[in-house]
C-alpha cells in the first residue's frame, strides 16, 4: 500500500509546485527582464516561492496520489483479492492512514515554522530584485536613464562598438542645480571591471554647464553657462547603482504571513486587548463628554426656570454665538468618537488577518487528512487509475475546495464570516462528503455505479 502510494506522491507533488511555480513566474517576470540579474537569484527566489505554495501543491498531490493508488489497486483486482480474503477496506488503508497522520503533522510543523521563515526570504528577495534597476543595455535612438544621475542616448551603433552621435546629460550634483549636457560625434564605452566603473571616451565634440545664479529673482536672471569643446575626453561613471542589494530581511518580520503559530497567538491576544482598551475609552468618553441636547432654544420641556430667565436676557447675537459654539463642540465630540470607531474597526481588521494565518497553517494539515479521505475511497469507487479518469476527479475536486476556500477567506475580509468560520468553510463541507465516500466504499457501493470497462 506504502509503495502504490508513495509512488504517485513522489511524481505529483514535484509537478504541482512547478506548475504553481510557473504561475508566480509569469506574474512576475516583467520586474525580471532587462535587468540583468544572475540565474541563481532567480532559482533562490522561486525554491522560496516553492515554499510558499506547499499548501496548495501538497493537499493537491495527496489527492492525486490517492486517487492513482486506490484507483489502480482496483483495476488490477488487488483490492478485490485483499476484500475477498476478509480484510476490510479500513484495514487496507491503515498504513496510509498512518503515513498521512505523519504527514499532517509534518505539515503543522512546516506551516509554523519554514513558511513564515520561507515568506521573510521571498519577500524580501522579491523586493530587491523589483528594485534593481535595469542592466546596462543602451539602445540607440532611446535615453537610458538607469544610472543614477545621468541620461544618455547614442543615434547608432556600429559593428566594431563604435557609438556615433552621442548625447549626455549629467544631473549628478542637485544641490548646485545645475546641468552638464555632453554631445560628441562618436565614441567608445566599457566597462572598467577593478574601479568598477562605466568609461566612455568621447572624441570631437562639446559640453554646455548651467552656472546656479544665487539670490537672484527669476526676471533678472541672466543664465550664465560655459561652454567647452574637445577633441578626445573620457567620462567615468560609478556603476554601483546596478549592483544587486538585497534588503534587509528584518523590515519583513512584523507582518502577519512571516509569523509563527505562537507569535500568532500572541499578537491576536495582543490586538484583542488594544480593541477592548479602546472600546473601553470609548465609553468612557460618552460618559464624560456628552450630554443630550436639542438643537433649538425651546426650553418649553425643561425644569430650569433659571436657564431660560438667564437666556431671556440675552440678545439674538449671543443666542447664535451660543448656539454656533454648541454645534462646533458637537461636531469635535462627533469627531473623537469617529476616530474612536476607525481605530477599533482597524484593530478588528489586523485581528481577522492575524487570526487567517493563524488558522491557515492549521488547515493545510487537516486538509491533506480531509483530501486523502475523499481520494482513497474515490479511486475504490470508479476503479481506474492511471492519469486519465483520477486526474480529472481529482482537479475537480480541488478545485472546488480552493475555490471554497477562497470565497471563505474573502468573506472573512469583507467581515461577513468570523475567521474560526469562513477559513475552515472548505474543510466543514468536504468532511461530510469524504464520510460518505468511505462509508460508501466500505460498504462496496462503487459496483453499483461505476463499471470497469470490458
Amino acid at each position: 500500500m506504502l509503495k502504490a502510494f508513495l509512488g504517485p506522491l513522489a511524481i505529483t507533488f514535484p509537478v504541482a509546485l512547478f506548475v504553481l511555480d510557473m504561475q508566480i513566474l509569469w506574474v512576475y517576470a516583467d520586474d525580471f527582464i532587462g535587468k540583468g540579474i544572475d540565474t541563481w537569484i532567480i532559482l533562490k527566489l522561486m525554491w522560496y516561492a516553492s515554499a510558499r505554495i506547499v499548501n496548495q501543491a501538497l493537499p493537491l498531490a495527496i489527492l492525486v496520489a490517492s486517487i492513482m493508488a486506490m484507483g489502480n489497486l482496483s483495476e488490477k483486482n488487488e483490492l478485490t483479492a485483499m476484500r475477498s480474503a476478509g480484510i476490510p477496506l479500513i484495514t487496507i488503508l491503515k498504513p496510509l492512514v498512518v503515513l498521512m497522520m505523519f504527514v499532517s503533522g509534518g505539515a503543522l510543523w512546516f506551516s509554523s515554522s519554514a513558511w513564515p521563515s520561507s515568506n521573510v526570504k521571498f519577500r524580501a528577495l522579491l523586493y530587491s530584485v523589483t528594485k534593481q534597476r535595469p542592466a546596462l543595455n543602451i539602445k540607440p535612438g532611446v535615453f537610458y536613464t538607469g544610472i543614477d544621475g545621468f541620461a544618455i542616448r547614442v543615434e547608432d551603433k556600429e559593428i566594431d562598438g563604435t557609438l556615433n552621435n552621442i548625447l549626455i546629460y549629467d544631473h549628478r550634483d542637485p544641490e548646485r542645480q545645475a546641468s552638464l549636457v555632453i554631445k560628441a560625434e562618436s565614441g567608445k564605452m566599457y566597462n572598467h571591471q577593478e574601479r568598477d566603473e562605466l568609461v566612455i571616451e568621447l572624441s570631437n565634440g562639446f559640453s554646455y554647464e548651467d552656472q546656479k545664479e544665487q539670490k537672484i529673482r527669476r526676471k533678472e536672471r541672466l543664465h550664465p553657462h560655459i561652454t567647452s569643446s574637445f577633441k578626445h575626453q573620457i567620462l567615468r561613471i560609478n556603476l554601483r547603482s546596478l549592483k544587486f542589494d538585497m534588503a534587509d530581511e528584518n523590515l519583513f518580520k512584523k507582518s502577519y504571513e512571516m509569523m509563527s503559530l505562537p507569535k500568532l497567538k500572541e499578537a491576536i491576544d495582543s490586538l484583542h486587548l488594544q480593541e477592548e482598551n479602546l472600546r473601553r475609552e470609548l465609553v468612557e468618553f460618552g460618559l464624560k463628554s456628552i450630554t443630550p441636547f436639542e438643537d433649538n432654544l425651546n426650553f418649553s420641556n425643561t425644569d430650569s426656570s433659571d436657564l431660560n430667565a438667564w437666556l431671556s436676557t440675552l440678545s439674538d447675537k449671543d443666542k447664535n454665538t451660543i448656539i454656533a459654539s454648541s454645534k462646533d463642540i458637537t461636531r469635535n465630540q462627533v469627531r473623537s468618537i469617529e476616530n474612536y470607531i476607525d481605530k477599533i474597526e482597524g484593530k478588528e481588521l489586523r485581528r481577522d488577518r492575524h487570526s487567517i494565518e493563524w488558522h491557515r497553517k492549521f488547515i493545510l494539515a487537516i486538509s491533506c487528512l480531509v483530501l486523502f479521505f475523499v481520494g482513497a475511497p474515490l479511486g475504490a469507487l470508479i476503479k481506474k487509475g492511471g492519469i486519465g479518469l483520477p486526474i480529472v476527479f481529482a482537479l475537480v475536486i480541488f478545485l472546488f475546495y480552493y475555490i471554497v476556500s477562497m470565497v471563505g477567506e474573502q468573506m472573512v475580509k469583507s467581515g461577513s464570516l468570523s475567521p474560526s468560520l469562513g477559513m475552515w468553510l472548505s474543510t466543514i463541507i468536504l468532511t461530510p462528503i469524504a464520510s460518505f465516500l468511505t462509508y460508501w466504499a466500505v460498504k462496496g457501493g462503487g459496483r453499483y455505479i461505476f463499471k470497469r470497462a470490458n
